[in-house]
């Protein structure tokens, strides 16, 4: 399970903001978040139970994440939704992969999940429930947990939206700074209006804040190995530009190497 809020194509010069709790057993072996082996390279987490991962960027610039969905008919062995995830940010773009997840989830052999993927031009939700289903991002802010899009039966989803439109959300440092204090917000005495889930065996395991700039020195990564309630975040925004660095000198070779191709020219008759 997760909750999550995207400020798409809104904050100046960042198509991308993020902010997301993941909700887990707190007992599951984790990776925190660092640069994977292969290619593309992938900045992300794993779940070392069953290999995938929750979120991660990609050095194309694509960001991918999942959460949890009901689904009334669950395979007896499904396989891990994590590991989709995974391959997701094996995709150049979110079109490309918001497909691969929409043909992957109408095999049946997973159990209940919503994927978000998004690029600095287009954004998605698959809907992997009683039914398979492709939605694609309007600019705006958006929240996801596990249910639909922007659900406004969805108590966390709801207190997340008014804390944040409380400010103008502008640039990604307005963005960061309020998403930071309404993703640590812990529940009352009462057990009411929280973000965080406390736990003490399933609880918000981890919290990331993500902002993927259009120039790669802005582009921030931000991880909490814990509530960020009680955990601060780590800067892993180095790690992040690394990766993005890899996507955009690649972008420049094939750029030059075209350039570099001469015209034909007709031949004469």
């Amino acid at each position: 399970m997760c909750i999550l809020a995207i400020l798409y194509r809104v904050a100046r010069n960042t198509p991308i903001l993020v902010a997301a709790n993941r909700e887990e057993f707190l007992d599951r072996p984790t990776q925190h978040p660092k640069i994977q082996s292969g290619s593309p390279r992938v900045i992300c987490g794993i779940d070392r139970q069953a290999g995938g991962t929750w979120l991660g960027v990609n050095q194309f610039g694509l960001f991918a994440t999942v959460t949890n969905r009901r689904k009334r008919v669950v395979p007896l062995s499904p396989r891990s939704r994590g590991l989709l995830c995974r391959e997701l940010l094996d995709r150049k773009a979110a079109a490309e992969a918001a497909e691969h997840a929409k043909r992957e989830l109408l095999t049946g052999k997973y159990a209940g999940a919503n994927y978000l993927v998004a690029d600095a031009k287009q954004a998605f939700v698959i809907y992997g429930g009683d039914r398979v289903e492709v939605i694609e991002l309007e600019p705006g802010l958006h929240t996801l947990s596990n249910g639909d899009l922007d659900d406004p039966r969805d108590e966390r989803q709801a207190m997340v939206r008014r804390m944040l439109t409380l400010h103008t959300l502008d640039s990604s440092v307005t963005f960061l700074a309020v998403a930071s204090r309404a993703f640590a917000r812990k529940p009352d005495s009462f057990g009411r209006s929280g973000i965080v889930l406390p736990g003490p065996e399933f609880g918000t395991a981890s919290s990331t804040l993500l902002a993927l700039s259009r120039k790669l020195q802005n582009a921030i990564m931000q991880y909490a190995p814990g509530p960020p309630s009680d955990v601060p975040y780590e800067d892993l925004s180095a790690l992040l530009r690394q990766v993005l660095s890899a996507g955009r000198s690649r972008a420049r070779e094939a750029e030059k190497a075209a350039a570099a191709v001469p015209a034909k020219t007709p031949r004469k008759k």
